[in-house]
């Protein structure tokens, strides 16, 4: 037998294996997909500190360069070794950094926390809700007063539903108590999550540039040169993305906050640090943060002064007008690149999967992938030798399979949209 033969058979062998081995794994994971998930459920939560550390440090990085950036050149001059100035230029920018967000954190959670003991020591000394209870119970007695029969069933109903009470005390609170328990060790592991995320955070930041450079000797060791780049390109564009939008979203929600708070403290509006708070923390949402964050402001406003609760959501909409309008672009710009459908499209998918976070990542994590798609589309097109800009494509009914449509360019900025098509045809 020839030797390319059997390289033939050999190569054909190989692949009929893999493929059974495939169709095995793939039939096997479909029987055992609880215990599969089972699986990755507890390998995200042992890799959880690295995934908070890795968030942490790509959050505090521009805070890092911008200190690194002033730091290094002013100890180059005073350290003899260069070296040495560098260690600590890197380790004085991580060291500020972390200290600048554990700074935030803690005025956060005090400025934060009294209003919110305040707000439910109020709120329980109050007797809205007691008033309330008393005016319903005495105008039910009194209805029921007038008719004998519907009160002989009301009473009946009554007696169901102490014993349902009963009931749920016996069979669904002891469960509850469980939950609660589960609910403190969650604090606790998630408090020793945060601490190891810190150390992690602080290693990442200073040898961020070591594991980039691993990590494109890694890429160009396996792959060619053109997709290593491809590859790098889109790492880039990611990164360009993700930084761009969450930066500019945290400043812009930050300075709403700040607008919130003293609109609320000129016009005397009760829990005016808690409700800044919320709304600034919700701003962080594309679309939907405003009413996320306004919708429970007003209602607990409401509790106070129902006229206030008015106001304050008269002046939460024009807050969202400017931002939306004025502030938003001006921070933002355009750096995602998709149409407002695809923003809450995103939203929404992200957040049913995800919560918040999704709900907060899902706009660039869907502007990478929007644009991945779009180089690719306009790949395939190229090589088909068709045109590649949307205005081609305005009122077409067939593309001609002999003489193709020749690539035209690109349309300038202000060039007027293309005329409604024809329904009629």
């Amino acid at each position: 037998m020839k030797r390319g033969s059997f390289t033939k058979y050999l190569y054909w062998g190989v692949t009929v294996f893999l493929v059974i081995c495939a169709c095995i794994l793939f039939f096997f994971s479909l029987f055992k997909l609880p215990d599969i998930l089972g699986f990755f459920k507890t390998l995200i939560g042992i890799l959880m500190p690295f995934v908070y550390g890795l968030t942490l440090a790509y959050m505090l990085n521009p805070i890092f360069n911008f200190l690194y950036d002033r730091f290094c050149p002013l100890l180059q001059k005073r350290c003899k070794s260069p070296k040495r100035a560098v260690h600590l230029a890197k380790f004085l920018s991580t060291f500020l950094s972390i200290t600048l967000a554990l700074l935030i954190v803690a005025a956060l959670l005090s400025m934060v926390l009294p209003e919110v003991v305040s707000s439910i020591i109020g709120l329980s000394e109050s007797n809205l809700f007691s008033e309330g209870v008393t005016d319903v119970t005495t105008w039910f007695d009194d209805f029921l007063k007038q008719y004998p029969n519907l009160e002989a069933a009301a009473e009946r109903i009554y007696v169901q539903a102490v014993g349902m009470f009963d009931t749920w005390l016996k069979n669904d609170m002891l469960p509850q108590l469980t939950n609660l328990m589960n609910g403190l060790l969650w604090t606790l592991t998630f408090i020793k999550n945060i601490f190891i995320a810190i150390i992690i955070a602080a290693y990442v930041l200073n040898s961020k540039q070591l594991f980039a450079a691993q990590s494109k000797k890694l890429l160009y060791s396996i792959l060619d040169v053109h997709r290593a780049n491809l590859i790098l390109s889109n790492f880039r564009f990611t990164h360009k993305v993700f930084g761009g939008f969450i930066n500019g979203k945290l400043l812009d929600s930050l300075i709403i906050g700040i607008l919130c708070f003293l609109g609320m403290t000129l016009f005397r509006m009760p829990y005016a640090m808690l409700v800044s708070v919320i709304i600034g923390v919700t701003n962080i949402i594309p679309f939907f943060g405003p009413f996320i964050g306004a919708i429970p402001s007003i209602l607990l406003i409401l509790l106070i002064d129902p006229l206030k609760a008015l106001y304050f959501a008269l002046f939460i909409l024009v807050l969202q007008q400017f931002d939306g309008n004025i502030l938003g672009p001006k921070i933002l710009g355009d750096s995602t690149g998709i149409s407002g459908f695809w923003v809450m499209f995103a939203i929404l998918l992200a957040g049913g999967l995800f919560g918040f976070v999704g709900m907060v990542v899902g706009v660039p994590l869907f502007a990478v992938f929007y644009n991945i798609v779009s180089v690719l589309v306009r790949y395939s097109l190229r090589r088909k030798g068709l045109p590649d800009q949307t205005q081609a494509y305005y009122g077409l009914e067939r593309m001609d399979e002999q003489t193709p449509l020749a690539p035209e360019p690109e349309p300038p900025c202000d060039a007027p949209e293309p005329p409604c098509p024809d329904h009629a045809g």
